[in-house]
């Protein structure tokens, strides 16, 4: 098989053979662009050199010194000659864009002899010593793994000792000196003297790239933006162009568009008697574009007609690499170039606007985890540079925020309430915190993963939320907070960022995200395209609020349970609890029958008609109930009993494992007045509504439900209730009642529960625990080590377990439609938000998904990107098949 191809055999549509920089400067060479010439060693010699122990093939390394002779010829030069030396650079080049996380060496070629031949042909000396030295520092660095750092102190000292300000102040005489250092610090080395032969030069440099498709920070990216661990790395081997080579020469970087706001102009920077590495490490400050404009004005336009040219055949803004060599224009490199979500959003709409892409494209275009940066405060990119992160999380809810640390629920409150900004800082949280994180700008745990409790209530209100930071030690004894060995006390202050989960010292500044006019355009076209509607999971009037100003379409999931932690209902709630008879149960429940009305009534309202799906109660009634000595006995006293009483009532309520116990449906067979209780306050709240001229179909779904038997039975109790209450009230009304499908065995008799249920809605947090046996709130200990062994692909609590989960979701929804055929099915649990997820709701027939108010925008552009997405190959499969 062919592993090389030169420049002029490939195109932009051999990515994943030529990987992307090689099939774009294949493109750029059929376009007529100015392109040095070269070749590209493919992906599939990458996955060769794998399987060969990492080491070149002996064909491969046949077929590399046919293509250099054949590059020596279309070139005019050759490697290893005085006379004329060919010089290459060497760069990887993954089919997806992985910028700076892989290997570069540039000048290969030169040794103690050509870089006399380079003086010579070139009459500058400075020139060919400053390229030999930037080699042996880059070839140290990639293929032997010396510290840069070794290298470059030998260039501060000299620069330091005879006062130069930059690198452009060395002299010949000082580069050849520098080079002298350089080489004896190879021969102090393992790995002995320079190589002088440019042929192994070559080979150990393409072994160094293939090599860093494997190093760390090319590992991190790669799990970062979710790329194919094994689609491997091409090489470029391309003759050089010198933007050192004089003043009239220089290297830079630019954009078809401005990357951060998304403004339509060319964004760039350049260096004046340069090369590329020296804009990309910073180790000198670029100019503007103007610089160059000013220097060569010939080159500059033709460099602006070509930049736009590219911009039209991609479809798409250019990240474009281009050198000047005494004045003559050369381009390195074209791909799609990374953005902020605001300037993505607003390039996708002004593309659309300017006739260059359809809506269709500019809803492929957009990635939906980047919407949500959109919608939360943010801190600046040049303030997270100046700072030095403490510690790092998991990045639970995204958002930006600042404030003094408390430890307690109450002491957040009390500070809240004297005007400063809080930081609830906990091991972990529990519902009984509710008040804290409501008034607290950022939430932070040592514990707990992605759909923890501090996770999923961060997310539902807005809040910023770090979650799972290992190296946070809460001290509650001491009020303090101890940090990689820094002690936080109760009031100090700290920064977080949700969207990286890195935390600081102190405040910084954030700047509130505004209503983004584009994204409002965006998300108009995704509605009208997405099959899979978006509801919201909504406690709360101002969380339905926001929802619906992001679009969502009703309410998939109110948790009941989140209403009652306010101070004044949770003793209501206690009250109920400690009740010990029925009796005794009847004036707490009528009191949270009031507030729960109350509660129903508000949620309706806004609805006007939209669907409002109310989940029972679900918490086992332990989590309602004090634990600590200090809330004991002030529980006590509001409830007019004795400690001892309440910490026996206590003790016989606490649960060895509650997350598979006395909870759910399971309340309702035990202490069945409770939910009784909630489709009283539900249907009284949808008749006042009805009275008032607004729609009511009340959606109401029972929790936990695992058998046909259990769900007849409590379905029975609510139905004669509510036929009770729309007797008395002389009022029909419609309802339906479903289950939250979160029992792998609700799943496996799906078809039965279908006789029963009206709907399903899928409870993807338990489901997925209780499949995998694993406890959401523990997995930080063993769940980051399953992923880096690659025993799981990724965290199942994220991203849909397609193969598990995933297959269960689909033998319920095959059943339950059998059964009944028209059934609506739903996601409510929190990878209704993912992506990933998405797309497989949609492939398997879920009508819709909730989630969390701030997620509801992401979640709309993934559900028309999945439609989208399965029409193609919908419609690919079927020209295949003619």
């Amino acid at each position: 098989m062919q592993q090389i191809y030169f420049f002029n055999e490939g195109r932009r549509d051999m990515r994943s053979l030529l990987g992307g920089k090689g099939a774009n400067l294949a493109e750029m060479t059929h376009l007529g662009l100015p392109v040095p010439q070269g070749f590209t060693i493919s992906t599939v010699a990458c996955h060769e050199y794998e399987k060969n122990q990492n080491q070149l093939p002996t064909t491969l390394r046949s077929e590399i010194t046919t293509a250099l002779q054949r590059l020596e010829g279309i070139t005019e030069k050759k490697f290893n000659s005085m006379a004329t030396p060919l010089l290459v650079s060497v760069r990887s080049g993954a089919a997806i864009s992985m910028p700076g996380m892989m290997d570069t060496i540039l000048n290969l070629g030169l040794n103690d002899q050509t870089v006399l031949g380079l003086a010579e042909q070139t009459q500058n000396e400075r020139f060919a010593w400053d390229c030999y030295r930037r080699l042996l520092q880059m070839f140290g660095n990639v293929v032997y793994d010396m510290p840069e750092q070794t290298f470059e102190s030998v260039l501060t000292d000299y620069k330091r000792r005879n006062g130069y300000r930059t690198d452009l102040d060395l002299t010949a005489a000082d580069l050849k000196a520098i080079v002298a250092d350089f080489q004896n610090i190879y021969l102090e080395s393992k790995h002995g003297s320079f190589p002088q032969s440019p042929q192994e030069q070559l080979e150990l440099a393409v072994s160094a790239v293939f090599t860093s498709w494997q190093n760390p920070r090319a590992k991190v990216y790669r799990k970062l933006h979710h790329i194919d661990e094994h689609i491997g790395t091409a090489v470029n081997v391309q003759a050089m162009v010198f933007g050192n080579s004089g003043a009239d020469s220089g290297t830079g970087v630019a954009f078809t568009r401005d990357p951060v706001t998304g403004e339509k102009k060319v964004f760039g920077e350049f260096l004046q008697n340069a090369q590329g590495e020296d804009v990309v490490s910073g180790v000198r400050t670029p100019q503007g574009l103007p610089a160059m404009k000013a220097m060569a004005p010939q080159a500059y336009e033709q460099f602006i007609t070509a930049v736009a040219k590219l911009e039209t055949h991609y479809h798409d803004m250019q990240d474009v690499e281009f050198t000047l060599e005494h004045g003559k224009l050369y381009f390195l490199q074209t791909r799609d170039g990374k953005r902020t979500a605001k300037a993505a959003v607003k390039i996708a709409v002004d593309q659309v606007n300017e006739g260059l892409i359809d809506q269709n494209a500019a809803l492929l275009r957009v990635d939906p985890e980047q919407i949500s940066n959109l919608l939360h405060p943010e801190f600046a990119a040049a303030t997270l540079a100046a700072q030095q992160p403490l510690t790092k999380g998991l990045p639970a809810s995204p958002g930006a925020a600042s404030g003094k640390i408390y430890f307690t629920a109450p002491s957040a409150k009390a500070a809240h309430e004297a005007g400063e900004k809080v930081i609830l800082v906990r091991q972990d949280t529990s519902p009984e915190d509710i008040e804290g994180m409501v008034v607290s700008e950022a939430i932070v745990t040592s514990r707990g993963g992605m759909t923890s409790h501090a996770a999923v209530v961060a997310r539902g209100m807005g809040k910023c939320g770090v979650v799972g930071c290992e190296n946070l030690v809460v001290d509650q004894a001491k009020q303090q907070v101890v940090i990689n060995g820094q002690v936080f006390a109760k009031g100090s202050e700290l920064s977080v960022d949700g969207a990286s989960g890195q935390i600081y010292a102190g405040v910084l500044e954030a700047t509130q995200a505004t209503q983004d006019e584009n994204l409002q355009t965006l998300l108009t076209w995704a509605a009208s395209v997405g099959k899979l509607d978006v509801y919201a999971n909504a406690d709360t009037p101002a969380d339905f609020a926001q929802a619906l100003n992001f679009g969502a379409k009703g309410i998939g999931l109110t948790r009941t349970e989140h209403m009652f932690f306010k101070s004044d209902r949770l003793l209501k709630m206690r009250r109920l609890i400690i009740a010990g008879t029925t009796a005794d149960r009847v004036e707490p429940l009528a009191e949270l029958e009031e507030l729960q009305t109350e509660d129903f009534y508000q949620l309706y309202r806004l609805a006007q008609g939209k669907t409002v799906t109310i989940r029972l109660l679900d918490p086992p009634l332990h989590e309602f109930l004090p634990h600590d000595t200090k809330e004991m006995t002030r529980v006590a006293e509001a409830l007019a009993m004795s400690v001892s009483s309440l910490a026996k009532r206590v003790a016989v309520l606490h649960e060895a494992n509650p997350m598979l116990g006395h909870r759910g449906c399971r309340l309702a067979v035990t202490y069945p007045d409770i939910y009784e209780m909630q489709v009283t306050a539900i249907v009284n709240a949808a008749l006042r509504l009805k009275r008032e001229g607004i729609p009511v179909k009340p959606h109401i779904m029972i929790p936990l439900i695992d058998t046909l038997p259990e769900l007849k039975w409590v379905k029975a109790r609510l139905v004669a209730k509510i036929n009770d209450l729309l007797a008395a009230a002389r009022t029909p009304l419609h309802y339906q009642i479903g289950i939250m499908m979160e029992m792998p065995r609700a799943c496996l008799v799906a078809d039965q529960l279908a006789q029963e249920a009206e709907f399903f809605s899928f409870g993807t947090n338990d489901l997925t625990q209780l499949t995998f046996g694993y406890s959401r709130d523990d997995i930080g200990s063993f769940l980051p080590t399953y992923i880096e062994r690659g025993i799981l692909k990724a965290d199942p609590f994220k991203t849909l377990d397609v193969e598990g989960v995933g297959r269960l979701m689909k033998m319920a929804v095959d059943k339950g439609r059998y059964e009944r055929r028209s059934l609506p099915i739903g996601v409510c649990g929190e990878l209704g938000g993912d992506p990933a997820s998405i797309s497989y709701f949609e492939k398997i027939g879920i009508d819709y998904v909730s989630v969390s108010p701030f997620r509801v925008p992401s979640a709309v552009l993934a559900s028309a990107q999945a439609t989208l997405q399965h029409d193609y190959q919908a419609s690919k499969a079927a020209v295949q098949a003619r």
